[in-house]
């Protein structure tokens, strides 16, 4: 082959290559098709709204839970363990931080951080409740996800996702419920 032809073949290369690398618009970590209930727009604005104030508890739960809608457990994960501790104390980021670890298969973990939720929200009747444990549906999903969860630990699973024929006996054995007639 001669010289020139070398030549051309390295200077079309060359071209494909400037070609290719040219600018490239930036790309969202969570896309719009697997955002789910929450677009992806949404979770922009959510990001924008924790990135101007870092110390909003509701901003940060926000942004969490539409992580983990997008299955996306890892980014709340890092959101909720990034935010400062005054935030990572609250009830509510607590109870959001057990529902990451569950859907990141970290199961036991789930079970350490749920626990501290319920022991903290259930008080005598005539205290007060703490910040954040006035909703009862928080305290009713809080206890029910620690027996599911302990079942699921006593069972060795940690992972519900990787086990779902188990996970499913773990669920049916927490939500059992007895019922007792009295006859006449």
């Amino acid at each position: 082959m001669e010289p020139w032809a070398y030549g051309a073949a390295v200077a079309l290369g060359a071209s494909v290559l400037w070609t290719m690398s040219g600018p490239q618009r930036e790309r969202p970590l969570v896309g719009e098709a697997s955002a789910g209930p929450v677009e992806g727009s949404a979770l922009g604005r959510l990001e924008a709204s924790v990135a101007r104030d870092p110390r909003n508890e509701e901003a940060l739960v926000r942004l969490a839970q539409g992580y983990l809608d997008a299955r996306q457990p890892g980014l709340a994960l890092v959101l909720i363990e990034s935010a400062p501790a005054s935030l990572r104390e609250k009830i509510r980021v607590r109870h959001t931080h057990a529902r990451a670890l569950i859907d990141e298969g970290r199961d036991g973990e789930a079970l350490a951080v749920e626990r501290r939720v319920v022991d903290e929200c259930q008080i005598p009747a005539r205290s007060l409740a703490p910040e954040g444990c006035g909703d009862a549906t928080l305290l009713v999903l809080a206890l029910r996800r620690v027996d599911i969860l302990r079942e699921l630990v006593a069972m060795g699973i940690e992972d519900a996702q990787a086990n779902p024929e188990e996970s499913l006996v773990a669920y049916e054995n927490a939500t059992r419920e007895a019922r007792l007639l009295a006859e006449p």
